[in-house]
């Protein structure tokens, strides 16, 4: 490792130098704004999130910065606190697209019309970028309680409403026990290893070097960070806090964690379980018995059991945001299925996943949003004849409803296409043939959505549902997305399948 500050060390953290001087600018320019103009905050900060896009693609596709064709050792930066390559760029286009989106749907609620909302939620993007550039389990809890604090608060920012303020308690108090668990059982990994560095920690895994008999307490210190992580994904058995705080928080808000925290956890969950094989019978031998097997094991069962609950439970939900809570526990659990065949393909395909959900999700509930703001209510009989009173709004909703449940032409037909692929060529047939059932117990309350929206009739029909500029511009977006990577997922999948590369450095 070199002392000199190289451009390599500079773009590394391009996106949350430039998230870093967006907040700045963001509070400063609340300030000289009247109260009737706070709404152009939520406009600045969707464009100040695209010219960071921007500057990010640029690094890329201009400069060939991250560098493909580096070692381990040339993407570690800062000090191997943090690595610098397709991943991290990867997934810090995907934030970037959630913050900038967000942003512009949540400028139709007047109470989020803040500067203090906006800087939250550039600071959560800020922690959710160094959670997927994360190489070292001090940058990884730092990044996490940087994205974690600002999400307890943004949970609970309507101060005058009980729900919003019961959903920002419990996201609290579920996440500190979560996080606290899992800094306990990156302690234990120190501890044994000596090292905090996660590819140093692989290296040891894989040669074998650990103290024999010392096994079963890395067995306990696995579980204990997978409770971090599966807190980040909503993961049975600790998604407990998702229905509520979905169903609490402001709905632009749960639109973001839904998915940017989601694609975060999946990414850290990822670095830390592909670090030399950590997750994989290989690093420990081939005594079924061993910790490597009973971790795989573990994240298998956490699998399985995800999916299954999360769709059983959303099909008896009245309220539509706990429906897409619990399908959103079911979504982690899809996921999953391509993070245990801990390969390459595998996990491009999550990569791939994510960057589907998250234009679906974003998309449903930005017609959640508006739908409520007229209605005040968010339950299935709220979206009754939608399609008169809001075809454009009926239509969002149904390419969103079409994506969540797979259904061609749509981007998440081909996203449990790769995953369930990725679990067949590992030779796990039978988790993909979970999945695929799994899928098809979804499509009822997928469908019931829009069956709600265009066959049955409401007395308010003719109470029409205004759409902003703002709104449609990133409704439009989304939608736009929902098709381009259902028809043309190929070149896209290539390209998360040649990121997911740097997961396996070996």
């Amino acid at each position: 490792m070199t002392s000199n500050i190289t451009f390599s060390w500079v773009a590394a953290i391009a996106p949350e130098i430039c998230l870093l001087i967006l907040l700045v600018i963001v509070l400063a320019y609340d300030r000289f704004l009247k109260p009737e103009e706070r709404r152009k905050v939520g406009l600045l900060t969707a464009w100040g999130a695209f010219v960071t896009l921007l500057i990010t693609g640029s690094l890329w596709y201009f400069w060939g910065q991250p560098d493909v064709n580096a070692s381990l050792t040339e993407s570690l930066v800062w000090g191997n606190m943090l690595r610098f390559d397709m991943v991290s760029l990867g997934f810090s286009i995907m934030f970037l697209i959630a913050l900038m989106i967000t942003s512009l749907v949540s400028m139709d609620v007047p109470r989020l019309q803040r500067s203090e909302y906006y800087t939250l939620l550039i600071t959560a993007t800020i922690g959710f970028c160094l959670m997927a550039a994360g190489a070292d389990l001090i940058m990884i809890y730092v990044a996490l309680e940087t994205a974690s604090i600002s999400s307890y608060v943004l949970a609970g920012f309507f101060t005058g409403s009980k729900r919003s303020s019961e959903a920002g308690m419990k996201y609290f108090v579920y996440g500190a026990f979560a996080t606290g668990i899992m800094l306990y059982g990156m302690s234990l990994l120190y501890g044994v290893t000596g090292q905090t560095n996660i590819y140093a920690i692989g290296q040891i895994f894989a040669r074998g070097e650990l103290i024999e008999g010392i096994g079963a307490l890395v067995l306990v210190a696995a579980m204990m960070v997978i409770v971090g992580f599966g807190f980040k994904i909503s993961a049975v058995p600790f998604h407990f806090w998702t229905p509520d705080v979905y169903e609490g928080a402001p709905t632009p808000f749960t639109g973001f964690v839904s998915t940017a925290s989601k694609a975060a956890g999946f990414a850290v969950f990822l670095r830390v379980f592909t670090a030399g094989d950590f997750g994989n019978l290989a690093s420990y031998g081939s005594d079924t018995a061993s910790p490597g097997w009973l971790v795989w094991v573990i994240l298998v069962t956490l699998c399985i059991i995800t999916m299954t609950l999360g769709n059983l439970a959303a099909i008896y939900q009245k309220n539509i945001k706990r429906m897409l809570a619990y399908s959103s526990i079911a979504q982690a659990g899809y996921a999953l299925v391509g993070l245990v065949t801990f390969s390459q393909d595998g996990s491009g395909a999550v990569m791939f996943y994510l960057f589907m959900y998250l234009f679906t999700n974003i998309a449903a509930f930005g017609v959640i949003m508006l739908v409520s703001n007229v209605t005040g209510a968010e339950t299935m009989k709220d979206y009754n004849g939608l399609s008169r009173r809001s075809p454009y709004l009926a239509l969002v909703m149904m390419f969103a409803m079409l994506s969540l449940g797979g259904i061609p032409p749509t981007a998440g037909f081909f996203g449990k296409f790769f995953l369930f692929r990725s679990a067949v060529d590992s030779g796990l047939w039978w988790l993909a043939l979970i999945g695929v059932l799994n899928a098809f117990v979804a499509l009822y309350y997928y469908l019931g959505i829009i069956k709600h929206m265009y066959l049955y009739r409401t007395d308010d029909e003719e109470v029409s549902i205004p759409v902003s500029r703002a709104a449609m511009i990133g409704l439009a977006v989304t939608t736009i997305f929902i098709f381009y990577l259902g028809i043309f997922a190929g070149p896209a999948f290539e390209w998360t399948r040649t990121a997911a590369a740097a997961f396996f450095p070996g």
